[in-house]
């Protein structure tokens, strides 16, 4: 696998849990808006729901690179979390915290794990002889 098509997947996963992550926050905002729930009552929701953005983008990464899933996986949320760092050091002047670290350090496991199930659901045909 080349390094074109590796980072094209990885940027295809990215570009999922991005979109994925702004849908989520504007039902999100929707809802804090309209109804009478709280920020503190959302934030497992919150923390779930990226989560499962993390998971899908390395699925996603996986399932168009067919190969080294884990790689992909790991690749698309290491630039996820890089992309999220200069945001917040940029434009916030502040750097992770532990529990920040403790985050990306299980959105890298989902994506990794996602990246792996991608590899594995993907449509590639391989003869065994």
């Amino acid at each position: 696998m080349g390094i074109k098509h590796m980072a094209s997947s990885m940027g295809r996963g990215l570009i999922a849990v991005l979109l994925m992550i702004m849908l989520c926050s504007l039902v999100l905002s929707l809802l804090l808006r309209f109804t009478g729930l709280t920020e503190a009552s959302l934030k497992w929701v919150t923390v779930g729901l990226s989560f499962l953005s993390l998971f899908i983008g390395g699925l996603i990464s996986g399932k168009k690179g067919q190969s080294k899933g884990w790689l992909l996986g790991g690749g698309t949320s290491l630039l996820f979390s890089f992309l999220v760092f200069l945001i917040q050091y940029l434009g916030y002047q502040s750097t992770f915290n532990s529990s920040q670290y403790m985050y990306h350090g299980l959105f890298l496991l989902l994506a990794i794990i996602g990246g792996i199930m991608g590899v594995n659901l993907s449509s590639h045909k391989q003869t065994y002889k």
